[in-house]
Formats: structure tokens, C-alpha cells, sequence
């Protein structure tokens, strides 16, 4: 009943919960950021990280890799079987954007301005009057590599109604023209890539290029009357990688290899070398099942057995826009992760790895409840299907509801992020 121990105890752990992913995405502003910080904590957690670029001497235990903007973590049980199989849970680090182009500082009629490039299907408006910092990476001629963020040093700035009466009732917001965010005024001398390297403490002379991207630098926070929403950006998705490796370190495996993937570059179709249309996880599952003694048809047999969970943030039922859902599935925030459903294969639940959904949250004590689309609009995706598609194993789709996914200023329900969690870790442990 309400006030009990026993929820007393549940708005603890959602509250610890919450306070740590807000430290996750603080250190989080990009996915370089979201990848050093991953590594930090699995290093904190006993995990030893790995030379891609060398061989492997041992796999068995925990461990990691951390390529650009992703990493794939994995422990292995106790002892290794015949039925020994993979236990993945994928997610990504990246988030929709502005990215910098090269020689992006610009002066119009006395204003310094910065080219930028939509990163992403960002909800574009969300980005008007908002502050907003540059973090990503600088990489020197020498290929050293030096992390980068600033303060609040950029504004989008819309313009006012009375010299557009329209702007209330429709706002077009042309890419080139509209979304350049101004630096600074009446500053003709002044470079942003001066700005960076100067945050990053290196000679301008020295860099050799960089992934730059922009961010708001607003704090996330806990909001309504009993405290029961996060407001924060970045939710989609790091809400997920922040549950993996929370999850991830603090599993036993039971039987099978936890093996946690956090790639980059989901939101811009993943065909890169650290996105999950590359070779990134299947090359390291391949290594890790030859360092066990698991090659060719062995391997082959594994990869059968195994499964995938692709955790990625989902939609919550909006009141406004109802006629936009499915009539009969209506999933709320703080009311359980999604199960996320496609005839089409958007998603790639089916019977089989829906059905280990649901272990999986029973184990937990969780609930779940269902996403499925209304037919006359249009399925977003997910890693999902590129991961079932270019390794053939079981996968299922599941994520956090969210409301104004891909705006900077998402919206999640505190209960929901704790469960998603403890659901991964129920999965990991043998659910």
C-alpha cells in the first residue's frame, strides 16, 4: 500500500538511480564523452581494457574495448559449456545534433557566426534560444586524440513574431540559413577552432581536424509534483546505455557471456566503423569465441544460441496528439519499459524474443507494457534489425518511454529508467 516499506525502498533505488544518470549525461555531452566516461566506470568496476590492434592473450573475465565513440564490454560466467552462448545488449551513444564544419567561423553584418551541419533527425525547433556549448574531439596531426568541451558559448536565436507574423502558425526552418548559431559580435578576430583548441590546452598549429558537435548546456532535472519525470537531453539514448552499464556492472552470468555494445552513429543509419552496421561486434564476438576455443562450426553454433536485447528509447502516449497512436496501446511513463512491435520488422520482436522479454521482466519484478505504431504512421528503427540481420541471432526491442523524443529537452519517468535496468540485469543473469 502506498507509503510502505517496501515503496519507500523502490523511490530510494529509482532516486539513486536517477542521480547517477544525471551524472551520466553531465559527463556525457557527446559520444566521445559518452565513451570515455563508459570506460571510466567499467575501469572503476574491474573491467581491463583491451588493444583492438593486438592479440589477445586471455578473454575470460571482464573486459572491454573502446573504439572512437562506442565500446563493447563483456564478462564471462564462471566456467565455459558446450551450451554457452551470448547474451548482447545493444544501444547507442549518439544523440541528433549540430556538428561543425571546417573553417566554420563566418562574420555577417558585424555578427560571428558558425557553420554547422544537422547531425541527425533532430527536432529542430528545440534548438531555438537555447544555450548551447561545443564538446567532441580534437585530433592532432601527430592522430593524438584530446577531449574537448566548452561552457555555454552559442545561441540559435529565433526571430521575433512582429517582424513574422506567421512564425506561430507555421514555422519553416531552413537549415542553411536559420539554424546558424551566432558566437559572438562585432569579434572579426575571433575563430572557434582558436576557442577549442585554446579549452583543450594545444597549439591551433598542431590539429589536425575534429568531430565537433553542439550541445545544450542546461542541467537535467527532476520535475513534477511527486518528482516522477526526468527532463534532460540525450535521454534517447543514453537512458539505455546508462541501464546497461549499471546493470552490467553489478551482473553474475549464469551460463552465458554478458556482453554489453554501446555503438555511435545509430542516429545518422549506423554504416560506420563504430556503428552497428559494421564489423565492430561481430569481429570482437568472433575473438572472444576463438579465445575460448569456440572457431568455425563451434562459433557458428554459438552465435544459434545466442540472443540480443536492442534497448533504445521509445515513445510514451502524447494527450495532445492521441490520433498519432495506435487506438488500443496507449503506453504511459513510469508504467514499465516498452516492448517494442513491428509487423514490417522495424522492431524485430517476435514471439520467441518477446516471450524473453517478459522473463526477463518477471525475473525482475518489473512491469513492460507494448509499442506498436498506428498503421497510418510511419515506424521509426533501431540497431535491431541491422544487428538480427548481419549476425542472424535472436533479437528483440525493447526501450524507455520518452515524451518530445529528439528534442533537447526530453522527457522520462523516473520509475521507468530503474526498471529498464533491472530488466538487462535480469536478462544477463539467465532470465
Amino acid at each position: 500500500m502506498p507509503g510502505s516499506a517496501a515503496d519507500e525502498s523502490a523511490e530510494a533505488r529509482f532516486a539513486a538511480h536517477i542521480d547517477d544518470l544525471i551524472s551520466f549525461v553531465r559527463a556525457s555531452p557527446t559520444s566521445y564523452h559518452a565513451a570515455a566516461e563508459l570506460s571510466r566506470r567499467l575501469d572503476r568496476a574491474g573491467f581491463h581494457q583491451l588493444d583492438e590492434t593486438l592479440p589477445w592473450a586471455a578473454v575470460e573475465g571482464r573486459h572491454y574495448v573502446l573504439r572512437d565513440g562506442a565500446v563493447i564490454a563483456w564478462q564471462t560466467p564462471a566456467s565455459i559449456s558446450e551450451k554457452t552462448a551470448f547474451r548482447i545488449v545493444g544501444s547507442h551513444t549518439d544523440s541528433p545534433s549540430f556538428k561543425l564544419k571546417p573553417h566554420a567561423t563566418t562574420t555577417n553584418y558585424g555578427w560571428q557566426q558558425v557553420g554547422m551541419e544537422v547531425y541527425g533527425g533532430g527536432l529542430l525547433n528545440s534548438w531555438l534560444d537555447r544555450d548551447l556549448g561545443l564538446a567532441g574531439r580534437l585530433v592532432t596531426r601527430d592522430g593524438e586524440v584530446h577531449l574537448v568541451r566548452t561552457g555555454a558559448i552559442l545561441r540559435i536565436s529565433q526571430l521575433a513574431p512582429h517582424l513574422d507574423r506567421s512564425v506561430n502558425e507555421d514555422l519553416r526552418l531552413d537549415r542553411q540559413r536559420h539554424l546558424m548559431p551566432i558566437l559572438s559580435v562585432s569579434r572579426p578576430d575571433l575563430d572557434v577552432e582558436d576557442l577549442l583548441c585554446e579549452e583543450a590546452g594545444i597549439d591551433r598549429a598542431d590539429l589536425g581536424f575534429h568531430d565537433i558537435l553542439a550541445f545544450p548546456t542546461e542541467s537535467p532535472a527532476v520535475i513534477g509534483p511527486r518528482q516522477e519525470f526526468l527532463a534532460s537531453s540525450r535521454l534517447d539514448n543514453l537512458s539505455s546505455v546508462h541501464s546497461s552499464i549499471a546493470a552490467m556492472v553489478g551482473v553474475d552470468p549464469a551460463d552465458d557471456i554478458a556482453v554489453m555494445a554501446c555503438f555511435d552513429h545509430e542516429e545518422v543509419g549506423s554504416a560506420t566503423r563504430s556503428g552497428a552496421c559494421g564489423p565492430l561486434l561481430e569481429d570482437l564476438l568472433v575473438r572472444l569465441a576463438e579465445g575460448l576455443g569456440r572457431v568455425g562450426a563451434g562459433y557458428r553454433a554459438m552465435i544459434a544460441r545466442s540472443s540480443c536485447i536492442s534497448s533504445d528509447a521509445g515513445h510514451g502516449v502524447h494527450p495532445n496528439y492521441v490520433d498519432k497512436f495506435d487506438p488500443t496501446n496507449h503506453p504511459l511513463l513510469n508504467q514499465g519499459p516498452l516492448l517494442k512491435v513491428n509487423a514490417n520488422q522495424r522492431y524485430v520482436t517476435d514471439g520467441v524474443g518477446g516471450a524473453l522479454w517478459m522473463r526477463a521482466c518477471q525475473a525482475a519484478g518489473v512491469p513492460t507494457q507494448a509499442f506498436v505504431s498506428n498503421n497510418s504512421v510511419p515506424c521509426g528503427s533501431t540497431i535491431g534489425p541491422l544487428t538480427a540481420t548481419r549476425l542472424g541471432m535472436l533479437t528483440v526491442d525493447v526501450g524507455t518511454p520518452l515524451m518530445s523524443m529528439h528534442s533537447t529537452r526530453e522527457l522520462a519517468g523516473v520509475a521507468d529508467l530503474s526498471y529498464l535496468s533491472s530488466a538487462l540485469g535480469a536478462y544477463w543473469a539467465g532470465a
